[in-house]
C-alpha cells in the first residue's frame, strides 16, 4: 500500500499545494483547539475602577490603542 507521500508525489503541483494547503488549515484548527474553553478569571478584576471610568470611556481608550 502506498504512503501518504506517494500519492501526494503523483499528485500534479497545482495539487499538491493545494494539499498543503489543506494540511496547513488542518495544524492550524487542531492547535486552536488545544486551548480548550475560555476562562473568565479575570472577571471583575478591576471593579475597584467601574466608579472611575464609562463604558463609553473604555471603548474609547481602546478604539485608541487598537489604532496604533
Amino acid at each position: 500500500m502506498a504512503t501518504i507521500e506517494d500519492k501526494i508525489k503523483r499528485l500534479p503541483p497545482h495539487l499538491q499545494r493545494e494539499v498543503e494547503d489543506f494540511v496547513e488549515y488542518l495544524l492550524d484548527t487542531k492547535a486552536r483547539a488545544k486551548h480548550g474553553k475560555l476562562r473568565l478569571t479575570w472577571a471583575g478584576g478591576l471593579r475597584e475602577l467601574r466608579d472611575k471610568y464609562t463604558s463609553v470611556e473604555l471603548q474609547k481608550k481602546a478604539m485608541e490603542w487598537w489604532g496604533d
